[in-house]
């Protein structure tokens, strides 16, 4: 199959237009602007150097699954841009360049390049197929913190949705840390799963720099368990603001009322937590002091029983 750069012939087709019809136009961005026109009128003119076909109908012509993703693995191999045209034949051919887009990303040879997979996974994806989750699973069991490919895997396996579910969970404990954390990522979004909420609050307690992360995930779990970690970690002297802010969601999602904070000190970088004394959520406070915002609604009367100041040492 011969690799046309259809990216070049359509550059080409632009400057003879533009340079044909540039009086048309009274600035640039009017003539960039008509580009998706231009575009399409490139799709549907009849090209010599295409024997007469029209770019647009070109791989129509073809219809055999093995040769069209071949096609498209050989485009990768010689870095030309895959054709948005050639896409979207092997989507349009359906169930037999799925099964052949699978057998590419189960070969684990050099002769495939990264490109290849990545586009095979976005063809899979676009085409609504679940035929590939169990080898997305798969990559997620040794994976490294840092892996695009299983990465576009995942985004796959979140698409799939309840599809994906049973067996996402039946693997969970058996994948790595980081397999662990990339799946807990998809399974966040279906709470009711204990081994699920055990592994989320385990990274929360275990990554303390990156707490906003899994507050989000508990939140999304919807366990109302998790919120003495969660407020206990909002209450710490060294909170840093854009944790709070999030712990403070994740607060608010699984239902914060009537607590009582008890912190070492009270000051702006908790100025936050004063719309829950004014909303009532906060009912009770326990330090040795307070400033900021808190302070002041604390003066203004709004805090629902008295505040309870203690000295440093118990002095």
């Amino acid at each position: 199959m011969k690799c046309i750069n259809f990216d070049e012939r359509f550059a080409d087709f632009t400057a003879k237009w533009m340079k044909e019809h540039r009086g048309e136009y009274k600035t640039y961005d009017e003539m960039e602007d008509d580009l998706p026109r231009v575009y399409t009128e490139f799709l549907n003119m009849p090209a010599k150097w295409l024997d007469g076909v029209t770019p647009g109908a070109y791989f129509t012509q073809f219809e055999d699954a093995k040769d069209l993703v071949d096609w498209m693995v050989q485009y990768c191999q010689k870095d030309i841009p895959v054709p948005d045209m050639l896409m979207e034949q092997i989507q349009a051919v359906g169930r037999p360049c799925e099964k052949r887009l699978l057998t590419l990303l189960r070969d684990e040879s050099d002769a495939i390049p990264e490109e290849a997979r990545m586009t095979a996974i976005g063809l899979l994806r676009d085409m609504g197929s679940t035929l590939p989750k169990m080898l997305y699973i798969q990559w997620q069991m040794n994976r490294e913190m840092k892996d695009d490919l299983a990465d576009n895997a995942l985004d796959s396996l979140r698409d799939m949705g309840k599809e994906a579910l049973q067996p996402m969970l039946e693997n969970l404990n058996k994948a790595n840390e980081a397999g662990q954390e990339a799946l807990l990522d998809v399974l966040a979004n279906f709470p009711g799963h204990e081994n699920v909420y055990q592994l989320a609050v385990r990274l929360f307690e275990k990554n303390p720099n990156r707490r906003a992360l899994f507050a989000s995930y508990l939140a999304k779990l919807g366990d109302p368990r998790a919120l003495p970690i969660l407020i206990a970690a909002a209450n710490e002297e060294n909170c840093h603001y854009m944790d709070f802010i999030e712990l403070r969601a994740a607060i608010e999602e699984l239902g914060l009322k009537d607590l009582t904070i008890a912190a070492t000190s009270l000051g702006s970088a908790h100025d936050p937590i004063a719309a829950y004394i004014e909303q009532g959520k906060v009912v009770g406070i326990q330090t040795s002091g307070i400033r900021g915002k808190m302070g002041e609604v604390v003066s203004a009367g709004k805090l629902k029983t008295p505040a309870i100041i203690r000295s440093h040492g118990g002095r």
